[in-house]
């Protein structure tokens, strides 16, 4: 069977889809952040809690996404990374307390805390996988 060329790595397919895989990952990462922050409470785990929960930092996830241009910036820690965690975090408590909820300052360090292991730590292992299979590739041919 014929090796892959180097720039099957970096195909047009996988520039199309690879920013959908990397948004559906923030998306089960900010939903995953909820449904721990409600185990850890005792606030039960039924969906539609788990969705309000979530729903000020999937919305605030959204917004900064959309500004980061997510189909160049989907693998990158700096800045988009780190834009869409800032927005994500501050939107997020802001959109949960106009939503009439808490964001006690330990809620807020634990939120700044989880959610930037998640989204940053999502790009980098993404970024260090495309780099590594892209190395693959070229010692193939």
């Amino acid at each position: 069977m014929p090796s892959p060329s180097p720039a099957a790595a970096d195909t047009p397919a996988l520039r199309s889809v690879a920013p959908w895989i990397g948004g559906a990952l923030d998306v089960l990462l900010i939903i995953l952040f909820a449904g721990l922050g409600r185990r850890t409470h005792e606030s039960g785990m039924d969906l539609a809690g788990l969705l309000m929960t979530a729903l000020p930092f999937l919305i605030a996830w959204a917004v900064a996404t959309a500004l980061t241009r997510p189909r160049r910036t989907w693998t990158r820690v700096w800045p988009a990374g780190v834009v869409v965690w800032l927005v994500t975090v501050v939107g997020g408590l802001l959109l949960r307390v106009a939503m009439g909820d808490t964001a006690a300052p330990s809620f807020q360090l634990v939120t700044a805390g989880v959610l930037g292991a998640f989204l940053l730590g999502r790009r980098a292992v993404m970024a260090l996988i495309l780099r590594w299979r892209r190395g693959q590739m070229v010692r193939r041919s």
